[in-house]
């Protein structure tokens, strides 16, 4: 078997021009590194060290050559990295320093722990990448800014999460179903408010659905119920702490297409806005409308839904101050009779940090981007779905 170790000719250069990189003598010191790479010109460490040897002696452009030289031996070679990152920077040559660093700090994440003569390295890298990218987003921004009259609001909200998500400053959020998935549809985080142009019908009754709910919570009786509610045996998951308990609690007024009469009986402004609202009707499935409680200082932890093929909408009623929704890349305060609609197949997550109750009227309508046919053709699979014979029960 060949031997891993430099040829001995190498290993005692390279001890001379450590030596004399440590006497002060950097010109000898490149020498020796000279014909060590002579006899090895397959490592890299040398390369590093020949590189030493040229910034010892400001020779800028021989020591960028050698780091070159180390990195086309191995593209992983974290310090060869950041010594060319370093003397870009020292250049002013700001985007190949930025490219370098880039490079660095995506090694070094891999590192665990990281060494700590690294620490503040790592440190000046990870400064100058942030400012690097704060420039190029304030100047994109100004430029998207620059175009107010043209971009609507679909191309804003995508330009936006392309900017942020160019520069790192965001991840793009995949959808994640566990049931239904409904190939080739956007993406979309949050719903534009320019598919539901019913929204300003049903947030005219925030007033009237808000004291029913507050009258049906004074006496909730069966009504009022955990929305977790987790199957005997299943194992400990991100729900266990909210298994069973009305710290999220929900009192459903439609679910899976059956109507709660006893609620909306109760709640009739509440049924007569849900009636008017131009939602999906899936025998079994669909609609399904609750008002959603949160207690003070409870969180609903990152997690997924069931189908792409609806959005979720929320009409806030009751919003204390620290309570937020973050839907993949955006987070977004609620604001009491503002309603929104989101793609719940997208991780999204809640919280109430207030001191006081959280309350959202919460239902499922079509995804804006099934066209009506489409919208017909999945309440045909599922009425032949539940045909067939083999329909899961719930």
């Amino acid at each position: 078997m060949a031997s891993t170790q430099p040829p001995a000719p190498a290993v005692e250069a390279n001890r001379l021009g450590i030596a004399a990189l440590q006497a002060n003598d950097p010109a000898a010191a490149a020498a020796h590194f000279g014909r060590a790479i002579a006899s090895d010109p397959r490592s890299g460490a040398l390369q590093r060290n020949l590189a030493s040897a040229w910034r010892a002696l400001g020779e800028e452009e021989r020591e960028l050559d050698a780091l070159a030289a180390a990195l086309a031996i191995d593209r992983r070679d974290l310090i060869a990295w950041i010594r060319k990152a370093e003397r870009h920077e020292s250049r002013a040559e700001r985007g190949a320093a930025l490219e370098a660093w880039s490079a660095a700090l995506a090694l070094a994440a891999q590192l665990d722990p990281v060494p700590d003569p690294l620490v503040p390295l790592l440190a000046h890298g990870q400064a100058f990448v942030a400012q690097a990218t704060d420039t190029m987003f304030a100047a994109a921004s100004g430029a998207m800014a620059s175009m107010g009259d043209i971009l609507d609001e679909t191309d804003t909200r995508r330009g936006k999460a392309f900017v942020e998500s160019t520069l790192g400053r965001r991840r793009i959020y995949r959808n994640e179903c566990a049931g239904i998935y409904y190939p080739f549809l956007p993406a979309d985080e949050f719903f534009d408010q320019r598919h539901f142009p019913w929204f300003t019908e049903i947030e005219a009754h925030t007033d009237a659905i808000r004291s029913e709910l507050l009258a049906l919570l004074d006496d909730p009786g069966d009504a009022l119920r955990p929305y977790v509610r987790m199957d005997a045996g299943t194992p400990d998951s991100i729900w266990t702490p909210l298994d069973n308990r009305l710290d999220w609690g929900a009192c459903f007024l439609w679910e899976y297409g059956a109507a709660n009469q006893v609620v909306l009986d109760r709640c009739p402004a509440t049924a007569a806005a849900l009636a008017a609202v131009p939602g999906a009707r899936i025998p079994g499935r669909a609609p399904s409308a609750f008002f959603s409680m949160l207690k003070p200082r409870t969180r609903i932890p990152p997690h997924t839904g069931v189908t792409n093929t609806r959005a979720i909408v929320h009409l806030p009623l009751i919003v204390p101050p620290g309570c937020g929704f973050r839907v993949g890349g955006e987070t977004r305060s609620w604001e009491e009779g503002r309603a929104f609609a989101f793609d719940d197949t997208i991780e999204h997550e809640a919280w109430n940090d207030s001191d006081e109750l959280r309350a959202v009227l919460i239902f499922d309508v079509w995804n804006p981007h099934l066209s009506l046919a489409e919208r017909d053709l999945l309440v045909r699979y599922f009425a032949s779905a539940d045909s067939s014979g083999y329909a899961v029960p719930r």
